[in-house]
């Protein structure tokens, strides 16, 4: 099944440094993609959203295409969102991109144990940054092919 424009999946941001939401939000308006930008602000509201189902099938509604995730996040950590997301088979084969300030090894080893699919470290430069959210999101929003879109078994909101 192609992916039409009115079919595109939203990018999920979550992150609660106003000023790197900012940053990010310019980045992938300059990008201008046709996926819509979700945000939230806290890992709790991140996993709210990513909860929300359908009354008539009872599966996720409105699946993001990536989730841009920050690592230290209040409310719940973007450790804890990670693990979540991977250990819940509804929603474990969403993409999560850890964008994050941290280049600690530990981090790193740890979000790739628990099931991320890339990690970056936010360049502190502003068109550093942009490019970084460009490359990003033309790969995991544009480029990159859901595992669903050949599950022909699964239901509709999966397809």
């Amino acid at each position: 099944m192609r992916v039409t424009t009115s079919a595109l999946k939203p990018i999920l941001v979550v992150e609660d440094n106003p000023r790197d939401l900012e940053l990010t939000l310019a980045a992938l308006k300059k990008c201008k993609l046709s996926n819509s930008i979700i945000v939230a602000r806290d890992g709790e509201e991140a996993l709210r959203m990513l909860s929300r189902r359908d009354p008539e099938t009872g599966w996720p509604t409105q699946l993001p295409a990536v989730i841009l995730l920050e690592l230290n996040l209040p409310k719940i950590d973007g450790l804890e969102v990670l693990e979540r997301v991977k250990s819940n088979p509804a929603i474990r084969h969403v993409p999560i991109v850890m964008f994050t300030a941290s280049y600690e090894e530990s981090d790193i080893m740890l979000s790739y144990e628990l099931g991320v699919n890339a990690f970056v470290v936010k360049p502190i430069d502003s068109e550093a940054l942009s490019e970084a959210i460009r490359n990003l999101s033309a790969f995991w929003a544009s480029l990159n092919q859901s595992p669903t879109s050949g599950f022909q078994g699964l239901p509709a909101p999966f397809r």
